[in-house]
């Protein structure tokens, strides 16, 4: 292959890859568009692991035929698109896209047929990818063949409710109850973003978006005085706070006022650049899609948002001293309940704890931490309130403690907020891998245990699976398969299959030594590893160093052992082995043979789960053509 074409492959799999991340990376979408949203992420999403292993593969390819460059353009082209389909939809403004519902539902359906039609001009047997891989990419083209033959229908009862509040000077308060909650405009704080992404159209179509612009004021207003009279506490309290700060009249210290609204902070959070903002104010501009601080245009090493609680107190005491009332913030949890307990996500306790996370005594940190454990086991409310008070910065701090109990409490904390997708991106961020490599190497078993299960609930986020690899976790892992409880082995195992998804970590695994583990595993039936140790090797056999330490390890006598009497997916692991190591050495295909393979295969091929049945056809037909005179094997 000539030296363009290999670069020009390698940036085309490149932008492929980014694509992908872009997509992964998306919010959630809360519009009316959120189903088909979020089934084109998730498709998409699924397409990672190919071109991790496209992105392998290069090093090898001696020559490159032109169908290959032409199916990944294409889907290249598609991808782009679909990045800006999403992004249009997850930024854009509710009322437009419910009243062009029709127009958006198409775009989705002919975005779904141009990646369909991109797939299907993928020569995927010309790529140097694993089975895995294979049969995944085959899975995600025939959801999306599916999903071509579907169009959503039209929302007839939202139409409906549309005209009416636009039409009537006073809809009825059903209609616009409805509207509220289907297109999720339940608060004033929606509705300010909503106006706000109202007038972002207004600006992108050069001040002239056409008639809809005052059909969406008109409805957004009434959505507004319904929202208020729902909720008439939300006004009154303002209109208290702004007739109490008016009356006095003090002037506001410039260090008091946020930088982005020039009003009096009353909840101040510190960005990675150490400026202080309102956290509405600066959450609203990172949602935007802002990677800088915007005082200072620096980009932002993280998203985290760390509480100045200093501020917070001298603006407290200023309020004081110059008769400013400062109400209480209201936490900005989902579902607060009247009398709910801490469990139903009680800010002002959180806040208690983050305190002393940052500024208590030795056994103060300890308790707290313990404290945040707890709450993040219990539910998805907890898991968001405390990410959001910003505990994230301080429970990674806590993971170099030299308190043995501190670190497990900071360690498992980690692991129940990671439930969170939005929680492992600001983990991840935060650069705390590195430091939960170190507490899976040096920390007590527990907190071993749960740096293992806290590394495989980050790597389900495609890219985090290099960056763990990278952080020396894989030696640490095999470390803890062989020493830890029967517990600490199931944790340390379900991560190294996770990560070994990526090529790259299949390597790492086999040069740190984890087929000899893998091997006493099944040869020790009674210590409950032999499903996890299969499905370890079935993924390492996919790469040429796995095949070549699984085949060193001699493992043909207890491969064939579990093909006969194994469960249904034991049977099919191994024979996924089994294919690998006899599909490129005609001396493995020998010895499967002498060990009377044959037979149990034609049972698996009859009897077996589906890719059990094709491995073991595979492996059947290899046999066939070695007994050929001609053979070429």
């Amino acid at each position: 292959m000539g030296p363009s074409e290999k670069d020009l492959k390698r940036v085309v799999v490149g932008q492929l890859a980014e694509s992908v991340r872009q997509i992964s990376g998306l919010p959630e979408c809360n519009s009316i568009c959120k189903k088909m949203y979020g089934d084109l992420i998730r498709r998409v999403r699924l397409l990672s692991p190919l071109f991790e292993e496209l992105r392998e593969e290069e090093e090898e390819e001696e020559e490159l035929e032109i169908d290959v460059l032409q199916g990944l353009e294409l889907l290249r082209i598609a991808l782009d698109s679909a990045v800006e389909l999403l992004r249009s939809v997850s930024r854009g403004s509710k009322l437009y896209q419910a009243s062009q519902l029709e127009k958006i539902v198409l775009e989705f359906h002919h975005m779904t047929e141009d990646i369909e039609a991109a797939l299907s001009k993928l020569p995927i047997d010309k790529f140097g990818i694993s089975d895995e891989v294979r049969e995944q990419t085959e899975l995600v083209h025939t959801q999306f063949k599916r999903a071509k033959e579907r169009v959503n229908s039209a929302d007839a009862e939202l139409d409906k409710d549309l005209a009416i509040s636009e039409e009537e000077k006073d809809p009825d308060p059903a209609i616009l109850k409805r509207l509220s909650e289907k297109l999720h405009l339940r608060t004033i704080n929606d509705l300010k973003k909503e106006s706000l992404a109202i007038h972002e159209l207004v600006i992108s179509s050069d001040g002239d978006p056409g008639d809809v612009f005052g059909k969406m004021s008109s409805i957004l207003k009434k959505l507004k005085d319904f929202v208020q009279s729902e909720n008439p506490e939300v006004e009154t309290s303002q209109g208290e706070r702004s007739t109490t700060i008016k009356h006095r009249s003090p002037v506001i210290p410039d260090d008091f006022r946020c930088p982005i609204s020039l009003e009096l902070m009353r909840d101040p959070v510190i960005v990675s650049t150490g400026q202080t903002y309102e956290r509405s104010c600066i959450q609203k501009w990172l949602d935007a899609g802002h990677k800088t601080c915007p005082k200072t245009q620096q980009s932002l090493l993280h998203t985290a948002l760390t509480p100045n609680y200093v501020l917070k107190s001298l603006i407290a005491l200023w309020c004081e001293n110059n008769g400013v009332e400062l109400p209480r913030k209201q936490g900005s949890c989902r579902n607060r309940k009247s009398g709910s307990s801490i469990s139903d996500c009680d800010r002002s306790a959180i806040d208690a704890l983050l305190v002393k996370l940052v500024s208590g005594s030795p056994e103060q940190k300890r308790s707290a931490a313990g404290e945040l454990r707890l709450l993040a086991k219990r539910n998805s409310d907890n898991r968001i309130c405390i990410a959001e008070a910003g505990a994230i910065p301080f429970l990674v701090e806590l993971l170099s403690s030299d308190d043995t109990r501190t670190q497990e409490h900071a360690v498992t904390a980690l692991l129940n907020l990671s439930i969170n997708d939005s929680n492992k991106r600001t983990i991840v961020d935060l650069r705390a891998i590195p430091a939960i490599v170190e507490v899976l190497k040096n920390g007590s078993m527990e907190a071993r245990e749960n740096a293992a299960a806290t590394l495989f609930s980050l790597s389900v986020i495609d890219e985090n699976k290099v960056a763990i690899g990278a952080a020396g976790a894989i030696p640490a892992l095999i470390s803890l398969l062989c020493e830890g409880t029967p517990r600490g082995k199931k944790d340390a195992a379900t991560a190294i299959f996770n990560l070994s998804i990526y090529q790259g970590n299949k390597a790492r695994a086999v040069r740190a030594g984890i087929v000899a583990p893998l091997m006493r595993f099944l040869k020790d039936a009674g210590g409950g590893m032999v499903d996890e140790a299969l499905a370890i090797l079935a993924i390492l056999a996919t790469h040429h160093e796995g095949k070549m330490g699984i085949r060193q390890a001699e493992p043909m006598t207890v491969l064939l052992e579990f093909i006969r009497t194994g469960s249904p997916r034991n049977r099919e692991n191994a024979a996924a082995v089994l294919w690998s190591l006899c599909s490129t050495d005609m001396e493995q295909l020998k010895l499967a043979r002498e060990h009377g393979a044959e037979e149990a295969l034609k049972e698996v091929s009859e009897n077996g789960t589906d890719r059990a049945k094709r491995k073991a056809g595979s492996i059947l037909e290899l046999f066939q053509r070695f007994d050929e005179p001609s053979s070429n094997l």
